[in-house]
Formats: C-alpha cells, sequence, structure tokens
C-alpha cells in the first residue's frame, strides 16, 4: 500500500506545475526575463566561489578541464539526438580560434578569482563590454559614434580608479589576468556575432565546450592531480554552474529586452561582496567600488545606445519594406 499522503503528491503535483506556470504566464516578459538572469547571476557567484574555494589545491588550467568535462556531459544527451547539425560548420578555423581564445580567457579568469577579492575580479570582468567597442570597429567594422567612444574610454578611467586602491596604479598579474581574461572573451563574442550569422547558437555552444575541453587538457597535464571523492564532486558542480550561468543568461536575454536586462547581471557584483565577505572575509576599498560603479554605468549605457540604434534600424528596416509592399501593390 501506498504511504500516506503519498497519493495526494502525486495528484496534486500536476496541479501545483499547472499553477508555477500559469503564474509565471501572467508576468511580463521582462519580469520572467529578470527572474532568469538573477538565477544566472547566482549561479555565476557560487561557481566563482568554488573556483575560489578550491583553488588552493587546483590550478586554473586544471579546474578549466574539469568544467568543460561538466559541460559536454551536460550537453552530450542532447548532441546524440542530432550529432550532424551539432558539429556541421563551414568555417572551422573561426570556431578553432574562438575555442582556443574561450579557453585562455577561461584560465585567466579562473587565476584571476582564486588570487583576487571575488568583488574586484567581477569588476574587473566587466571591463569585457568596454573591449566590445574597438573590437566592433576593427573586427566587425561598425561605425563608432562619439557617445560611445566616450562611454569606453570613462569605463576604462574606472578601471584605472580599481588599479589604484592605495593611490599609485598597481597592475599585478592577477589584475593583468583578469583584463586579458575580459578581452578574450570579449574576441570571442565579436566571432560569435560573425558565426551566428550562418550557424545556430546550439552549434557554437557545442563546438566551444567540445574544443574547449581538447584544449584544456594540455596545460591541465602539467599541473594534473586526482581529486579526492569530495572535491570531485565540487568540482564537477562548478561545471555545472558554469553551464546553468550560460543557459540562464540566454533564456533572461531572449525572454527580456535587452536594455532591461543588463543592468540584472550587475547583481553578481552585490552577490560577490556579500560571498566575499561571508565566506572569505575580503571587503572592497571604496576605490574599488567607485570604480566599479563607473564600469557598470559606462557598460549600461554602451547597450542603452546600441539597443536605441537597434530599434531606429528595426523601424527603419520596417517601414521600407511597407514602402516596397506598398510600391509593388500599385504596380500590380
Amino acid at each position: 500500500m501506498p504511504r500516506l499522503g503519498e497519493g495526494e503528491t502525486a495528484l496534486n503535483r500536476p496541479q501545483s506545475q499547472t499553477a508555477l506556470r500559469t503564474l509565471l504566464a501572467g508576468l511580463t516578459p521582462n519580469v520572467r526575463g529578470a527572474i532568469w538572469m538573477l538565477a544566472s547571476a547566482l549561479a555565476f557567484t557560487a561557481m566563482t566561489t568554488l573556483v575560489k574555494f578550491l583553488g588552493a589545491d587546483y590550478s586554473p588550467a586544471l579546474q578549466t578541464f574539469y568544467r568543460q568535462v561538466a559541460g559536454i556531459l551536460v550537453l552530450a544527451p542532447i548532441i546524440v539526438r542530432d550529432w550532424r547539425r551539432a558539429f556541421y560548420t563551414t568555417r572551422p578555423f573561426i570556431l578553432l580560434f574562438r575555442s582556443a581564445a574561450g579557453t585562455v580567457a577561461m584560465i585567466l579568469n579562473f587565476y584571476a578569482y582564486q588570487k583576487m577579492p571575488l568583488a574586484d575580479a567581477n569588476a574587473l570582468s566587466f571591463t569585457r563590454s568596454l573591449w566590445l567597442a574597438p573590437l566592433a570597429f576593427f573586427v566587425l567594422r561598425e561605425t563608432l559614434g562619439p557617445l560611445r567612444i566616450g562611454a569606453t574610454v570613462v569605463g576604462f578611467a574606472g578601471v584605472i580608479l580599481m588599479l589604484t586602491p592605495s593611490g599609485q596604479f598597481h597592475l599585478d598579474l592577477p589584475a593583468l589576468a583578469a583584463l586579458a581574461s575580459a578581452f578574450l572573451f570579449a574576441l570571442t563574442i565579436t566571432g560569435m556575432k560573425v558565426m551566428t550569422r550562418d550557424h545556430s547558437p546550439f552549434t557554437l555552444l557545442v563546438y566551444a565546450a567540445v574544443l574547449g575541453l581538447v584544449f584544456a587538457i594540455p596545460p591541465a597535464l602539467f599541473s594534473w592531480r586526482w581529486p579526492h571523492p569530495v572535491d570531485l564532486v565540487l568540482l564537477v558542480i562548478m561545471g555545472v554552474l558554469g553551464v546553468v550561468t550560460q543557459a540562464c543568461y540566454i533564456k533572461g536575454m531572449q525572454i527580456g529586452d535587452a536594455a532591461a536586462m543588463a543592468p540584472i547581471d550587475y547583481t553578481r557584483l552585490v552577490f560577490a561582496v556579500a560571498a566575499g565577505a561571508l565566506l572569505f572575509h575580503q571587503m572592497p576599498g571604496p576605490r574599488t567600488l567607485i570604480g566599479a560603479a563607473i564600469v557598470v554605468g559606462a557598460t549600461l549605457y554602451i547597450t542603452w545606445r546600441e539597443h536605441v540604434a537597434a530599434k531606429v534600424e528595426a523601424a527603419a528596416l520596417a517601414a521600407a519594406t511597407a514602402e516596397d509592399a506598398q510600391a509593388m501593390a500599385e504596380a500590380g
């Protein structure tokens, strides 16, 4: 016989799921997107906390290796369903370069989180959006207006302020690794903009996971060690959290408006300050907080300008299409 309440749980479960879906459906797209973005920020903070916690025993390259293994395990069931579509590409060399840059960026990023306070490393990681401006000009041949250039310059001024905690400029290896990692991540994002013209995001994700694992193996071998059972579980959790971070971020951006979702992503700085203070007794200094605020403000402005430009371009395209349709109707 079933236990008391077992039948009730089975009967109520579909009703609770339906109620949850109804509740979510009643929310606006931006609210639902914000929930996904908050989940991404929390998962990212949990992942970087594990990176810092395990950093004393496992090198950044080794952590990157386990991060990629976990990512492939998560994606494997989807890849098996249609492996031909997952691996189809017409630009293998760009994929190789993008994956190599992403792997090096991840290793440098993990190194920065191991050696720096969580809040400082998070703040410097936001410079990824600032690097996109010059890369868009040189690689994608996009036109940069004076306002976007000015916002980028102001953002990097905030970086310089963060790098002068005692009033003197101090660029040590962890900070340099964080900046280099942000630049390489911006490079992979620029490559993604090129590749999405004829490749699906799923294909790019699969290649990033598989090639990332291949590129992570050689540096991981130089510091290889077999993890203890508890550490292995934590490393796998860290890797899964990395995939969850990406999935929630993409879902949030897909559902909500990009200009509205961008500020939500910066909540991970708040979570990083809290995690650093509670778990590692690290508090950011006033210059770090002011510099981070300048970087966040500059990147938010750039995001808003891009959003406005995209809306203007879409409106112009819609107007041109309507004029063409009217002209064809009159000609017919």
